[in-house]
């Protein structure tokens, strides 16, 4: 089964870090991504820009809606994020627990829902 692994931090406590504090971590994230590779677990996965970076759209009445910035006030932003294979979520909770940067916030770890053309339970 597929779970999305949803990388938060506080930017702000981030960007504090030294140049020698972040190269150390993306040494780290390379490394993490290498073993979930060679284990067959990891899909695809990419760190996000900052959300200084980001827009948000919202559809309304067949009009987009363009604010800048994130969807909300929050004390973590979005990082980036691992697509893993696991076997359950007992896999995915002991592979994202490699994820470096939940030293520094939190991963949320969400099944991924395959869509159907129809509903197969009928």
């Amino acid at each position: 089964m597929k779970y999305l692994c949803l990388v938060y931090y506080d930017e702000k406590k981030m960007q504090q870090l030294s140049q020698q504090e972040w190269d150390a971590i993306n040494r780290e994230c390379i490394g993490c991504v290498e073993d979930l590779t060679q284990g067959g677990h990891f899909l695809d996965g990419a760190p996000l820009l900052s959300t200084d970076t980001a827009t948000t759209l919202r559809m309304r009445d067949n009009k987009a809606l363009i604010t800048d910035g994130p969807f909300a006030e929050t004390k973590e932003q979005l990082a980036g994020f691992y697509m893993l294979e696991a076997r359950d979520m007992n896999e995915a909770i002991r592979l994202a627990e490699k994820i470096p940067p939940a030293r520094y916030g939190c991963v949320e770890i969400r099944p991924v829902r395959e869509l159907m053309e129809q509903d197969n339970s009928r």
